[in-house]
């Protein structure tokens, strides 16, 4: 593997400093959750990324303390930056988890760094930061607390109910800056769900998890995304996948339909001629053109979910409720169709 010489090229010839110190330390499990799972653990030079200025997004930097996911969701976009460093953007990415070991220690010291404008950190905006590996390593305290001493405003964008466990770190961190969280869901079809997003906490239990943090202070938001055409963007599906989300107390919910980019292209349409050979056509002619579906098309699925949030009044009484508070509603949502999120 190329770690030891990972690079950012700026300009073509002055490269950045090495992304990794040293070689990873690899390391599996036989327990049930972890088993068929490797991990690479791995002390990155940095933590706190920028995002690249040509990325029209409602954030500027991230954290991202793994790379793969073990959600193994099928449309994954971060799949392709796998192969960064020599893994496949299938199964490697699925199975072959890096883990930054150091992060926590990195936050505090980036975070205190003269340079560091407080700027708004988003997570989960890559890979999921609640994933199954998050259960072992336990990164995401140390990176709570760093962001809560420091006061830095951050959201968080997750497909995991491991959240759950660090809610106090949340509430204590709400009580000092802004705060935002947010849950991914973007259909509830169970039978879909085990095939598309098989390594995920259920739709359901999702939405559990942002009704539990609603609950308890937190204000959480539903991000619907991916909507899959032609398997989850009936009328009737749509409707019925609001309606739960209003009925979870969500203080917003917004739609992103299914984008298709290199290395995440590849793995879901031979799921799709697999299992639904007949849809494999009509998709080669939503996306024939490049990753995103028409425009036409998504401006649809957005107006549906809209209307939908209205009929059933998602965020009713969510504003005056959390007035006093100084948290946002939710997280920043991915990229808008052609643009990109930080790889790193």
């Amino acid at each position: 593997m190329r770690w030891d010489h990972l690079q950012l090229v700026q300009d073509g010839n002055r490269p950045d400093p090495p992304l990794i110190e040293r070689q990873a330390v690899v390391r599996t499990m036989d327990t049930p959750e972890f088993r068929g799972i490797t991990f690479y653990e791995i002390h990155a030079k940095s933590i706190i990324n920028k995002v690249p200025g040509a990325s029209r997004v409602p954030f500027s930097w991230t954290i991202n303390p793994y790379r793969g996911c073990s959600h193994s969701c099928l449309y994954c976009f971060a799949r392709k930056t796998h192969e960064y460093l020599d893994f496949n953007s299938g199964s490697d990415f699925d199975s072959k988890i890096v883990v930054k070991v150091n992060a926590a220690e990195l936050v505090r010291k980036e975070l205190a760094a003269p340079r560091w404008d407080g700027h708004h950190i988003a997570m989960g905006t890559n890979v999921d930061c609640y994933q199954r590996a998050e259960g072992r390593y336990r990164l995401m305290p140390g990176i709570l607390t760093a962001l809560r001493d420091a006061g830095n405003p951050f959201s968080i964008l997750t497909k995991g109910s491991l959240i759950l466990r660090d809610l106090p770190l949340l509430q204590e961190a709400a009580e000092r800056t802004e705060v935002g969280t947010a849950v991914s869901v973007g259909f509830i079809d169970k039978d879909l769900w085990r095939l598309v997003e098989p390594g995920t906490p259920s739709p359901h239990k999702r939405l559990e998890v942002c009704a539990t943090l609603n609950e308890q202070g937190v204000p959480c938001g539903v991000l619907m995304g991916p909507v899959l055409p032609y398997l989850t963007d009936s009328p009737r599906q749509i409707d019925a996948a609001v309606r739960q989300i209003a009925e979870a107390g969500a203080t917003s919910v917004s739609a992103i339909t299914l984008h298709l980019r290199p290395g995440a292209r590849e793995w879901f349409m031979s799921w799709l001629r697999e299992q639904r050979p007949e849809l494999v056509e009509p998709y080669e002619r939503l996306y024939g053109r490049g990753a995103y579906a028409p425009k036409a098309y998504q401006e649809r699925i957005t107006r549906q979910v809209q209307e939908a949030a209205e009929k059933y009044g998602v965020g009713r009484g969510q504003t005056a409720r959390n007035a006093h508070r100084r948290i946002p509603p939710a997280p920043p949502a991915p990229p808008p169709a052609g643009e990109q999120l930080s790889l790193l």
